[in-house]
Parts: structure tokens; C-alpha cells; sequence
């Protein structure tokens, strides 16, 4: 498919994505996030930390405190994040799980990239909603091994069993309706 698919001509017009002229490749301004956010569904990865017997059962599920961007009220949520434009998948969730839990929890990544579940956001109210976008998530669950010390945003992590997680209690703490994913990536890695 050629360039002329998308009404331009290639090689017409330069690309501030051209190598050299974008100081931090992947990453817009605030008004262009805002103006893309308005047009486009945006692209996350979630993950759901778990620590494994040897016997390979889930034996506790760790879900991060951290502020709300969109209420400013303390909340429990998954690791999430965007993927940078170029950026791989397996990359994205490296870089978020490394930024929220540290460089020394040692995050075992899935051999495929093929996620557990796809959570679509909506900025209206719907089963599962961010008020700033329409976003598609691609969710996993992630063994760690090392120790866990939430940076950047992320206040704590509290490490619960998986039926603790899986409450209506934890549920309603999670923002966005986020309580009903948990529930899907603990029934998908069979902790439920």
C-alpha cells in the first residue's frame, strides 16, 4: 500500500517523525495528546503482577495505590500505560512494569505478546470508562520474582490473595471499572 492510500503524496512534506528532529521519539506535545485523544482510540498495556508457587498457582495478586488523574482521589489500579508510537508491545510493558514496580522486581514476560484480555475505554459511562479517551488496553498477567518498590505515581503496592482481589470491596476501589478486568485476569490465569 502505497502513501498516496492516505491522500499524500510521499515524500512531499517533512516529517517532524523524521530521524533527528524529534527530541523524544514516540511522545507528542500536551496538545497534540489532547487533540489525538479527541480523534482516535489511544493504545495501552495493562498488567496484573502476581507472584507463583513452583507449582505454578497464583498465590497473590499485587494491585498498585496510586492518585487518580482524572478524580484526584487515592485508588488501586493496575500497571498501565501508553505505547509509544514504534514502540513494540513487549516494550511498552517492560518500560510500565520497570516505571511502576521498580528495576529489581524481575517481571517474568509472556513468550507471546498475544494479551489475556483487550479492555476498551470509553470517555462516557460504560462497563469500563476513562473520561479523557476512548482507549484500547492490552492486558496481561505478569509473574514477578524480585522485589516490588512502586515509583513515579504509584504510592504502594499491596500484595492480596487472589480471592481478596477478586472482592466487591477492591472492585469499587478501582477506578473506571477496572474491578471487572481484575476479575477477567485472574479467571484467565485460573487463580478464580
Amino acid at each position: 500500500m502505497t502513501m498516496e492510500a492516505f491522500g499524500e503524496e510521499f515524500g512531499e512534506e517533512s516529517s517532524r517523525w523524521e530521524l533527528g528532529e524529534d527530541t523524544e521519539p514516540g511522545w507528542m506535545t500536551d496538545g497534540e495528546l489532547a487533540e489525538t485523544r479527541g480523534r482516535v482510540p489511544m493504545l495501552y498495556v495493562e498488567a496484573l503482577p502476581v507472584r507463583v508457587e513452583p507449582s505454578g498457582r497464583v498465590s497473590s495478586v499485587g494491585l498498585l495505590l496510586r492518585g487518580s488523574s482524572t478524580t484526584a482521589l487515592i485508588t488501586r489500579s493496575l500497571v498501565s500505560g501508553r505505547v509509544q508510537h514504534g514502540e513494540r508491545i513487549r516494550d511498552a510493558l517492560m518500560r510500565h512494569l520497570e516505571k511502576d514496580l521498580g528495576p529489581t522486581a524481575f517481571p517474568v514476560l509472556p513468550v507471546s505478546t498475544v494479551p489475556a484480555a483487550v479492555a476498551e475505554y470509553f470517555p462516557w459511562p460504560d462497563r469500563l470508562q476513562d473520561p479523557r479517551q476512548h482507549a484500547v488496553a492490552l492486558a496481561f498477567v505478569v509473574p514477578v520474582s524480585g522485589e516490588c518498590q512502586p515509583r513515579q505515581d504509584a504510592l504502594e503496592i499491596t500484595w492480596l490473595t487472589p480471592e481478596e482481589a477478586a472482592s466487591d470491596a477492591i472492585a469499587s476501589d478501582m477506578e473506571g471499572g477496572r474491578g471487572s478486568l481484575l476479575r477477567q485476569l485472574l479467571h484467565h490465569a485460573g487463580a478464580l
